[in-house]
C-alpha cells in the first residue's frame, strides 16, 4: 500500500520496508489489529520532530492515546532498541565501517555537567574565616 507523506518526518516507501519487518505482531489471544502500524510509526516521528504534545497530534494519525501505547509498548519490550541498532549498523556497514562503533566521544560540556553532585553540591557553603562563603 503506497502513502503519500504527508510530513517531513513520514517514513518513505523504502525505509518502511526495512523497519516494517521489526514491528511485533499482535498480540496472540486478543483482538485482530486494524490499526495501519505505518501510520502509528509516522506519528511517533512527527512527535519526535515537533516536540508536539501527544493531545495535540494532528487528526490525520491515529488517536493520541493508541500513538502513546505503540511508543510506551515497543520501548518497554526493546523494540526501539532493535530498531535503532539495526538501522545504524546498515549506515556503518554501508559507509565502509564495523557494525558496531568502538568508541564514544564525549565533550568537555557533557563530562563536567555530569561530574557535578548535583544541587546540593552546587548550593555547598563553606565556612570561611568568620564567614559563609556559597562556592
Amino acid at each position: 500500500m503506497e502513502q503519500n507523506c504527508l510530513y517531513g518526518s513520514d517514513l518513505t516507501q523504502q525505509q518502511w520496508m526495512i523497519i516494517q519487518t521489526m514491528i511485533p505482531p499482535a498480540k496472540k489471544g486478543g483482538r485482530p489489529r486494524t490499526i495501519d502500524m505505518r501510520n502509528v510509526i509516522n506519528a511517533l516521528l512527527y512527535v519526535n520532530r515537533s516536540g508536539c504534545q501527544w493531545r495535540l497530534l494532528p487528526k490525520n494519525f491515529p488517536a493520541w492515546i493508541t500513538v502513546y501505547y505503540y511508543y510506551r509498548r515497543f520501548r518497554l519490550d526493546g523494540t526501539w532498541e532493535r530498531i535503532h541498532t539495526t538501522l545504524r549498523e546498515k549506515v556503518r556497514k554501508k559507509d565502509g565501517r564495523k557494525p558496531t562503533p568502538s568508541a564514544a566521544i564525549m565533550d568537555s560540556q557533557s563530562v563536567k555537567t555530569t561530574e557535578k553532585g548535583g544541587f546540593a553540591d552546587m548550593m555547598r557553603v563553606k565556612k570561611y574565616r568568620g564567614g559563609n562563603v556559597i562556592l
